[in-house]
């Protein structure tokens, strides 16, 4: 059961850790294409839409067999959506590509847990998935930023196979080569995710009934009182996250006059308090204590705001950090209690698949609003200010949405409250 555990972690680890390279590495072709700046964030839009339309048939698609399988040919389609930014189809059209697989990807790695650990145990699995994928977003906005350093890349380029010409001649080939290879990894280790033994479900043939089942488990999860609350707070904090990532670059070039490579290493600094977050939730927080932690993102849309006063690297590496904490430690129970509520209603994959489906529709909205502010040439002191208020009154409304919740009918009380 651990062999298989850290399989699956590892097989995720890989494949996060190759989509944060390839995003600094998107961005930098963009900007080497001179495109307009609204197109940076439009990569997330480009990457999430498949999400959001395929949301029908990927929760159906992930449980109709294995989910070794499932992510196995997930991380394929990102292996074709790199290697068609690599013969020079436009990044945004790329990146597509690989949120495809993306799509495909994450209602097995999800669901899997579900399948695979008791429920006690979520909390503490979803700590270990989001440290680690908090992890490889660390790792990777550091390799993808010193990838597109001019010393380094020049290094890396210079290097070549013994009597073989490889068509390896620029900083983003040499990227995207770096990214393939990652992604192969984590490809060889899924062949090795256990398999769990759960009954899979023959996919449906027919899309409309696909489409009919998927509004059906969409209604359901909104309808539950405590999968709407922690689904409200779920779509939220991945739509705030998505786009903090963007303003992190902007405020780090307009307030501490950083590149595009130091100010990915800002976004680093951020998943370090992620990861120190999500590890503490997965520590203390027990299924029934996780809807105490809404409060939390709250403080965590005003503290926001205070990277407005900031112009120095040292006070903003520990303020990032805080709010990454914060971030992490809210979430992380959000996200079991989901993934519990889910498992109970409808089924892991379609669960998950429900859960993405709101999440990046949530990312699509808020980068598509940061976009238009861009291009509205708005200041981002102003954006960071318009963004930490409407996280903070979101998640005021939901906590008193679960407070009527309660009066009504204590559905906390029969969670289980067992330590991890």
């Amino acid at each position: 059961m651990q062999l298989g555990f850290y399989i699956i972690m590892a097989a995720q680890f890989f494949s996060a850790l190759a989509d944060n390279v390839l995003l600094i590495a998107a961005i930098y072709a963009l900007r080497e294409m001179s495109a307009p700046q609204e197109y940076e964030p439009l990569l997330k839009l480009f990457f999430t839409v498949s999400y959001v339309v395929l949301a029908a048939f990927v929760g159906a698609f992930a449980d109709s067999m294995p989910k070794w399988r499932v992510m196995f040919i997930s991380n394929g389609i990102k292996i074709l959506g790199c290697g068609l930014m690599f013969w020079h189809v436009h990044p945004l059209l790329a990146y597509a590509v690989v949120g495809l697989g993306a799509a495909a990807y994450s209602p097995a790695k999800y669901g899997i847990l579900t399948e695979y650990l008791p429920h006690r145990l979520l909390v503490a699995a979803n700590g270990w998935i989001e440290g680690l994928t908090v992890g490889a977003i660390i790792l990777g906005t550091v390799v993808g930023g010193l990838l597109i350093q001019p010393t380094i890349a020049e290094s890396l380029l210079s290097f070549d196979m013994p009597l073989i010409d490889t068509p390896v001649d620029t900083v983003t080939e040499m990227n995207l080569v770096v990214v393939g290879v990652l992604y192969l990894v984590a490809a060889i280790f899924n062949l090795y995710v256990p398999d769990t033994g759960v009954d899979h479900k023959p996919l449906k043939k027919n899309p409309f009934f696909l489409v009919h089942e998927f509004g059906h488990c969409l209604a359901l999860l909104w309808r539950d009182r405590l999968g709407q609350v922690s689904l409200a707070v779920t779509t939220l904090f991945w739509g705030a996250g998505a786009t903090l990532q963007f303003i992190v670059i902007k405020w780090a070039d307009a307030a501490l006059h950083l590149d595009l490579s130091k100010s990915s290493m800002l976004q680093g600094v951020v998943a370090v308090g992620v990861a120190a977050g999500a590890s503490m939730a997965a520590k203390w927080v027990t299924l029934r204590k996780s809807v105490k932690v809404i409060p939390l993102g709250i403080a965590m849309g005003l503290i926001v705001i205070v990277m407005n006063f900031v112009t120095s690297v040292v006070v903003a590496v520990p303020l990032l950090v805080i709010i990454g904490a914060l971030s992490g430690f809210f979430v992380v129970p959000m996200n079991a209690l989901l993934q519990h509520r889910g498992h109970i209603l409808m089924g892991a994959g379609h669960s998950i698949a429900v859960q993405n489906f709101n999440e990046n529709l949530s990312i699509l909205v808020m980068t598509g609003i940061y976009a238009l502010m861009i291009r509205a040439n708005l200041s981002v002191f102003t954006v960071i200010a318009v963004f930490g208020l409407f996280v903070a009154a979101a998640m005021t409304l939901v906590r008193y949405r679960h407070t009527l919740n309660q009066r009504a009918h204590d559905d906390v009380a029969h969670l289980d409250d067992t330590p991890h």
